[in-house]
């Protein structure tokens, strides 16, 4: 049978990306998804995603809109790219998509799916966990329905990514636009993996990469998949930030969790600045899987193949 699996995203081009990837894997029933308002504007990412169901035939599972916009906000010119995706050839003629306010909170969602799952249901997070902590705390009890937890977050052997006012550079985004609700996930001790900077800093996305999926043109996932890649090459300037598979590599841990070296540390997060967010090794912290290495040329050919449909 195929492990029921609820995704929260931020509705970023590279959450996007991960949410076609997810439709790809015949392993994997996707029961719900849930958009955050973090590295997105809510309205158009919920348009994206159910765009991308009708891509995939998958238009009957249910979408979840985020209604808590964290502490820490991601810049408004990262935020606004799924107007542009809406646009691309392949989905500005697709039907238009349902009231965005007519969705339930991403927390409802995720409460009704986990109390009606009759086997324990996945959890896969490639932008922050607010959604669900929120929902743990209004119905605790659901902790027992959740069978895996595997979260795209933290930078620990290595530098962060935020770089703003007040801030020592040390945190990732995704732990970052809501440092308490990550440290109360953390405190959890849900069996919960994190796929942080350290592992994906070794999977940029190269013209190299995008050379070899433009060869599978004729595939209508690689076309499509192709365009939402090419437009992260101005999304972050290139002398400021690299572009990287960041939720893309979290994502394929559902599929392929043999390409990965893992190690089981003790953890925390800390929620004040000047480093609110960053996360980091504690002997008296909570116990957590983190991914530390994974095999490149395997994931990237796991990923054309993927597309190739």
């Amino acid at each position: 049978m195929p492990t029921p699996l609820l995704m929260d995203h931020d509705g970023a081009i590279d959450d996007l990306l991960s949410q076609l990837l997810v439709l790809t894997m015949p392993d994997i029933e996707l029961i719900g998804v849930t958009v955050t308002p973090a590295d997105c504007f809510i309205e158009p990412a919920l348009e994206s995603a159910y765009k991308l169901l009708q891509i995939m035939g998958k238009e009957s599972v249910p979408l979840g809109r985020g209604d808590y916009y964290g502490i820490n906000a991601f810049p408004n010119e990262w935020r606004a790219r799924p107007e542009i995706i809406n646009a691309l050839p392949m989905l500005i003629n697709l039907p238009k998509s349902p009231d965005p306010y007519g969705y339930l909170s991403a927390p409802e969602l995720i409460i009704d799916k986990l109390a009606s799952a009759s086997s324990p249901v996945s959890i896969l997070m490639t932008g922050p966990c607010s959604n669900l902590v929120l929902a743990l705390e209004k119905e605790p009890a659901l902790k027992a329905k959740i069978g895996s937890i595997f979260w795209m977050a933290g930078a620990f052997r290595t530098s962060g990514n935020v770089q703003t006012f007040q801030h020592d550079g040390s945190a990732e985004w995704n732990v970052f636009w809501d440092p308490i609700s990550s440290q109360k996930l953390v405190s959890y001790e849900l069996p919960l993996t994190l796929i942080p900077l350290d592992v994906t800093n070794h999977v940029p996305v190269t013209k190299q990469f995008l050379s070899r999926l433009a060869t599978q043109i004729d595939y209508k996932l690689s076309n499509l998949t192709g365009q939402l890649w090419a437009l992260t090459l101005d999304t972050i300037p290139s002398y400021h930030y690299t572009y990287f598979m960041w939720d893309i590599l979290a994502t394929s841990y559902l599929a392929i969790p043999d390409y990965f070296t893992t190690e089981t540390v003790k953890a925390n997060v800390s929620t004040r600045p000047p480093n609110a967010g960053q996360t980091y090794v504690d002997d008296n912290g909570y116990t957590l899987t983190l991914a530390t290495e994974v095999k490149t040329d395997k994931f990237y050919e796991y990923i054309l193949e993927q597309f190739k449909r």
